[in-house]
């Protein structure tokens, strides 16, 4: 805990943000960093509250020890607080930037909607120890002599290829893409993670042994079989990148994507990646429909105000949800509520019970997309029915699974795929089907938070680690 009458004494503060009208003219990320008393004061906060939820499997994925760094940073030892936080989660500024918090949802606190303020406190500790040379690589004094690939480098992969090179194994990661990241890279826009800090964790760990593969499509340019022959163990991080969707007439009209192809190309942009063969999918001077309430459909919003759209209407089929939970019902879970992302609170205009019938077009470019309200079993109520004008649209209802063409076609019936089309998996040894093949992250448990996919890669790697040697050392 921190000050034991903290909660009492210190109201809750938040990270500002520059204003919308501002912050929509770059890419950069906007958020108005605390200073170091502030970040103290908002850690004194943290209380005795006897059982601590916000650390628990629902509060927190990666089980960080909240309290505890809480207090250390109270206590003006920073060092140590930042020590504990890497024990438990890889990659702190990362999930300080990007998690959604439920640790918050679930604090004691947050029954008067006063929670402690623990992704600042968790940023902020990151932040300070790159600032102050606190974070180092930290190579393994031994060598197992044991070779481990990791297919993919998003969290999940980054995560299980630290644990395992810092255990003492060689360790080999396989990327699609020129850079490592994933959808922390690819996915994510820079206003919500600018990506140089993924760039200082792969110097981290290429420092401690990681050897980094670019370019390589498993299934595609090399055989997830001759991987496998190849080194000790592997480890499928591959993300779950298949697009839900939408099942509408329309899609194939020109001006209608997928969210994830839109978002990508834009960080490729930004990236200063070479321009690919693809159409570009820009939305300056255009009026903007994005279908979905999600993450992703909110990204697709922030991009398109930052790329000059005219408009920006997001539809969700759900209805509007409560202002406010119950607490004495949802408590300490993730509740369902209504909330503003700050991408939304730029100018969207969010339709709530719309359902989306159709893509309507003329000479094969999309005009329209022809909704209906829904009942309170999404289906659509006759006599609803309206058109949203849209130039450009954009699907963002989630994801299916992993791609299916690639090492997962090559495998057949090696590689057995639970029924949702994941990599079948459990999460105790998180083997596979397949021989020495061990799946982590979205490609086992499906489309999900960056804070799961750290706890998977690094669970990953301590079954990995406990087959190869006979035992492991690495938490869970």
């Amino acid at each position: 805990m921190g000050k034991v009458t903290g909660f009492l004494e210190i109201d809750r503060q938040e990270q500002k943000y520059q204003p919308a009208s501002d912050r929509i003219r770059h890419f950069r990320e906007f958020t108005i960093p605390l200073n170091d008393r502030e970040v103290v004061n908002q850690a004194a906060r943290c209380m005795d509250c006897g059982i601590p939820f916000c650390h628990g499997p629902d509060g927190c994925p990666v089980n960080n020890q909240i309290p505890d760094w809480n207090d250390l940073v109270y206590q003006g030892d920073w060092d140590i607080a930042l020590r504990n936080l890497h024990s438990t989660n890889n990659f702190p500024e990362f999930t300080g930037r990007i998690c959604p918090a439920p640790c918050e949802e679930a604090c004691t606190l947050n029954l008067e909607d006063i929670p402690v303020n623990i992704k600042t406190v968790e940023q902020a500790l990151a932040d300070k120890g790159w600032e102050e040379g606190w974070i180092v690589p930290e190579p393994s004094a031994r060598k197992t002599g044991k070779a481990v690939a990791i297919i993919g480098s998003g969290p999940a992969g980054m995560a299980a290829a630290q644990q395992l090179a810092r255990a003492g194994h060689t360790v080999h990661v396989y990327e699609r893409e020129p850079k490592a990241g994933g959808l922390l890279r690819y996915g994510i826009p820079d206003f919500k993670m600018e990506k140089h800090y993924i760039d200082r964790r792969v110097e981290q760990m290429e420092a401690e042994g990681v050897t980094f593969h670019y370019g390589v499509n498993v299934g595609v340019d090399t055989a997830l079989e001759e991987l496998a022959e190849r080194h000790d163990a592997v480890i499928l991080c591959a993300g779950a990148e298949r697009p839900r969707d939408p099942g509408v007439t329309g899609m194939e009209l020109e001006g209608c994507h997928w969210a994830m192809k839109y978002l990508v190309q834009q960080n490729r942009r930004l990236g200063g990646e070479p321009e690919t063969d693809e159409l570009p999918i820009w939305a300056g001077g255009k009026h903007v429909v994005v279908i979905g309430g999600g993450d992703t459909a909110s990204d697709c919003v922030g991009t398109a105000f930052r790329q000059g759209a005219l408009s920006v209407t997001q539809l969700d089929i759900r209805p509007i949800p409560p202002l406010k939970e119950d607490k004495m019902t949802v408590w300490p879970y993730w509740p369902t509520k209504f909330r503003t992302s700050s991408s939304q609170a730029e100018g969207a205009e969010r339709e709530f019970s719309a359902a989306t019938l159709a893509l309507v077009g003329e000479d094969g470019v999309v005009t329209g997309v022809k909704c209906a309200r829904v009942d309170e079993k999404r289906r659509p109520i006759e006599g609803t029915e309206f058109i949203l004008r849209a130039d450009l649209v954009l699907a963002a209802i989630g994801f299916s699974g992993p791609l299916l063409d690639t090492y997962i076609a090559e495998a057949g019936d090696q590689l057995e795929l639970d029924g949702r089309t994941n990599v079948k998996a459990n999460t105790e040894d998180y083997k596979t089907t397949m021989k020495k093949v061990y799946a982590a992250g979205d490609v086992r448990k499906g489309q999900s938070l960056v804070v799961w996919a750290i706890r998977e890669g690094r669970q990953a790697a301590r079954a990995v680690d406990e087959f190869l040697t006979g035992s492991s050392d690495l938490p869970r």
